[in-house]
């Protein structure tokens, strides 16, 4: 039996902690949500204001819709 098991330490080392995924799958969720509200601010400021009118929003209301 050896004292010392190089193998067994580096693949213990190479497992991400739970808390490692967690702040990623974090990070690319806030990415995703940022996207998506970028996407609908950017096709709401394209509709014109009768457009909007008809969908009930005026222009200064597009950033709280978004961020809703």
């Amino acid at each position: 039996m050896a004292l010392y098991e190089p193998d067994r330490f580096i693949a213990h080392a190479a497992m991400p902690d739970g808390r490692v995924v967690r702040a990623i799958l974090r990070t690319f969720a806030g990415i995703a949500a940022w996207n998506d509200a970028r996407i609908s601010r950017k096709a709401l400021n394209a509709l014109s204001d009768r457009e909007l009118d008809d969908v009930g929003l005026h222009r200064g209301a597009i950033e709280r819709f978004v961020r809703r």
